[in-house]
């Protein structure tokens, strides 16, 4: 289980993410949601590590990020919101980075990356240079990445940006099929109406805070509305 416990998170005097408490259970596709600038990304950024909480700690398994950063990051596969990356490297080049990291067998991890890059149809642009790539081609390369080792938590921030319909329908595929493994998705976006088809869960933040956490359906009976979640969603957080 991938445990968030008690997180605040500081910039300065600002107050960007507020005592959040939140679990991620085995198996579900738990989707992280809130306006731009509500605290999505820094929640993100500390659970993968690249952030350090200023109080609370996260857990993945029963490894802090914190103090076990290494051991908990071997179970994560990690998207970010913006793909502007290693832009002087090759796409193949990269995914050899993520091979040694990761210390994959070269030979199976060949053939992943083939299935991948042809699904996602980016196969004959390995060679090229990310910096060569569009803003979908950078998504798609990353995605790519973060599913070589087959991660038990993978975490997506904003994936579906700049991807063509194709590769949006095949992400979701992807993000299904890892739960059938009872791998965990934590996916963070503001596209509500794909939240709804994807996520068993969903966890809305707003301001910092974590204004609700848990299914549609409980949502509705909280809200004591019957309707569509962008309409859920704008009630609750116009509510705070």
């Amino acid at each position: 289980m991938l445990q968030i416990k008690n997180v605040v998170k500081k910039f300065g005097e600002k107050l960007a993410v507020d005592n959040i408490s939140l679990d991620i259970k085995p198996g579900e596709v738990f989707g992280l949601l809130g306006p731009n600038g509500a605290g999505k990304s820094t929640t993100i950024k500390m659970i993968t590590g690249i952030l350090k909480p200023n109080e609370g700690d996260i857990f993945i398994d029963d490894f802090s990020i914190i103090k076990n950063n290494i051991e908990a990051k071997r179970l994560i596969g990690y998207v970010p919101d913006s793909p502007d990356m290693f832009l002087g490297l090759r796409g193949i080049d990269y995914l050899a980075f993520i091979t040694s990291v990761y210390k994959l067998n070269k030979d199976e991890t060949e053939k992943y990356i083939k299935e991948l890059s042809t699904a996602l149809n980016i196969y004959n642009d390995l060679n090229s240079f990310i910096s060569e790539y569009s803003h979908g081609m950078r998504q798609k390369i990353f995605i790519i990445g973060a599913l070589l080792h087959k991660p038990k938590y993978l975490i997506l921030d904003e994936p579906l940006v700049g991807l063509d319909p194709a590769s949006s329908h095949l992400i979701k595929e992807i993000m299904s099929d890892v739960t059938k493994n009872g791998n965990s998705v934590l996916y963070s976006t503001h596209v509500l109406d794909v939240a709804e088809k994807v996520c068993d869960r969903i966890g809305i933040i707003d301001k910092g805070k974590l204004r609700f956490a848990g299914t549609i359906d409980e949502l509705k009976k909280k809200q004591n509305r019957n309707v569509d979640l962008e309409n859920l969603f704008l009630q609750l957080t116009s509510e705070q």
